[in-house]
């Protein structure tokens, strides 16, 4: 009887969500890794970038330096798995990306005003992988949205928030990103005038 007893505990606590938690803090770890892995990976690719721009635009080292600059603020900002329950530390990190991004754009402005730049085979193939990686970074950080929204639904419903409760203790929201206020608005674009 007291083995029946064991065994029914044992499939009762298996059930009823006991390791979700944990699980769900791993899957949470796991993803914003990835999204640490599409950052590192663009961070490693704009050093060739620049380098074979550099040769073909001596008239754009100000965009060049403006590129190396955010690069290098945005990997000096790291942000671990325990930081993401610190809205500002993310926030921080996520400010230092976008001010990448944002180079990145007028970068990518400057090769379309100069067609002797878009003829380097070099440079489009950096160029093609610098866009698969932008939208790498998206979709990395899409997932760690939804991941974010499955962890933090864990503790908010019924009974699952009790459970939680009882068995991992206290509970902090994980940070998710947020768009900047100036995303809001559509870019203009134009072409063929000089600012």
């Amino acid at each position: 009887m007291r083995m029946v007893l064991v065994v029914l505990a044992a499939v009762t606590l298996s059930a009823c969500g006991i390791n979700d938690v944990p699980e769900k803090k791993n899957n949470l770890d796991a993803s914003w890794s990835e999204v640490q892995n599409q950052y590192q990976r663009r961070a490693d690719l704009i050093p060739n970038l620049v380098n074979t721009v550099e040769g073909f635009a001596q008239q754009e080292r100000d965009v060049l330096r403006e590129v190396v600059e955010a690069r290098s603020r945005a990997s000096s900002i790291q942000l671990s798995a325990d930081d993401l329950t610190d809205p500002a530390k993310v926030q921080q990190f996520q400010a230092a990306q976008e001010q990448l991004s944002g180079a990145l754009s007028r970068l990518l402005v400057t090769v379309e005003r100069y067609p002797d730049l878009k003829s380097n085979q070099n440079f489009l193939a950096l160029q093609s992988q610098l866009e698969g990686t932008e939208n790498r970074i998206a979709i990395a950080r899409r997932d760690y949205i939804a991941t974010v929204q499955d962890y933090n639904r864990e503790f908010m419903v019924l009974p699952d928030r009790w459970v939680a409760a009882i068995f991992n203790g206290s509970y902090e929201r994980a940070a998710t990103f947020e768009a900047p206020a100036e995303a809001q608005s559509a870019p203009r674009v134009e072409f063929g005038r000089d600012s």
